[in-house]
C-alpha cells in the first residue's frame, strides 16, 4: 500500500473515532510530517484524498477543518418533506418558525409563479437546526385559496402531512432549480455559515394533481452539512 494512503485510513480512523472532532483542525502540513516522517508531497496527497472523501475542508489561512460528516442526503428528483426525511434518516433536528405572516403576491412573486398580483398568501420562514446549529433557512409561500388556515402548531410540525391529511390535497410534482450562491446578509444573520461565502439554495414550485401551483419554497443549505443524491439510468438519445 502506498504511504500516503495509509496516512489517510489513520487520519480517517481518527476522524472518524473523534480523535478530531467536527469543525477542529487537523495537525498542520509541517506537524503532520514530523508525525509521519514523510515528505511534504506525501502528506498533501493524503490530505487531498480526505478532502475528496469529505472529511475535511482546506481553508487558506486556517488549514485542514475537519467536516461534519452527519448530514441529511436529499433527493433531487423526490418530493419529500423535510420532517419524513428527518425521520427516515434519524437525524435529530429543532425547527424554529422564523415567520408566519399574511402577505400579497408581488410583482417579483407573479413572475416566478405566475399568481396574481395582490393575491393573499401565507409568508413562512423556518430553520432547521442541528447540533445547536441552523443549517437550513427555509422560506415558503402558499396560496391562500388553497391553504386558508396555517397556525404556528402546523408550521411546527410537517405542513405537507397537514396538507395531504388535513386538507385533503393531492400533491403531485415540483421544479426545482438548486444552485450554488454567494451567501447574503439575512443567509449570515439566520444561519451558523462559519466562514462559508456560498451556500446550496433549492427552489421548488410545488404543483397538485389538477396542476395548479400552490406553493414556491427556497431552501438555504449550508454546504459541509448536506447532499444531494439521485440513482440516474443511462438512457441512448
Amino acid at each position: 500500500m502506498n504511504k500516503f494512503n495509509e496516512i489517510f485510513l489513520d487520519l480517517e480512523q481518527k476522524i472518524l473515532a473523534k480523535e478530531y472532532p467536527p469543525h477542529s483542525l487537523l495537525p498542520s502540513e509541517n506537524q503532520l510530517i514530523k508525525i509521519y516522517g514523510v515528505s511534504r508531497e506525501t502528506i498533501r496527497k493524503a490530505l487531498n484524498l480526505l478532502t475528496t472523501e469529505g472529511y475535511i475542508q482546506k481553508k487558506q489561512g486556517k488549514g485542514s477543518i475537519v467536516l461534519d460528516r452527519n448530514r441529511f442526503d436529499f433527493p433531487i428528483s423526490g418530493l419529500t418533506s423535510y420532517k419524513e426525511l428527518q425521520e427516515t434518516q434519524r437525524i435529530p433536528s429543532e425547527t424554529i418558525i422564523h415567520t408566519l405572516e399574511e402577505t400579497e403576491v408581488t410583482k417579483a412573486l407573479n413572475e416566478i409563479t405566475g399568481w396574481e398580483i395582490g393575491a393573499p398568501v401565507w409568508h413562512l420562514i423556518r430553520e432547521r437546526k442541528i447540533n445547536g446549529e441552523v443549517v437550513i433557512l427555509d422560506t415558503d409561500y402558499l396560496l391562500k385559496e388553497i391553504v386558508p388556515i396555517l397556525t404556528p402548531a402546523q408550521a411546527q410540525g410537517s405542513i405537507y402531512e397537514y396538507f395531504e391529511n388535513e386538507l385533503s390535497l393531492t400533491i403531485a410534482y415540483a421544479q426545482k432549480e438548486i444552485t450554488v450562491e454567494e451567501v447574503t446578509e439575512i443567509m449570515k444573520t439566520a444561519m451558523d455559515l462559519h466562514d462559508d461565502t456560498y451556500a446550496v439554495v433549492v427552489r421548488s414550485l410545488v404543483h397538485l394533481e389538477d396542476t395548479r401551483c400552490f406553493e414556491y419554497s427556497e431552501s438555504v443549505h449550508r454546504l459541509d452539512k448536506f447532499r444531494f443524491v439521485e440513482f440516474a439510468r443511462r438512457r441512448k438519445v
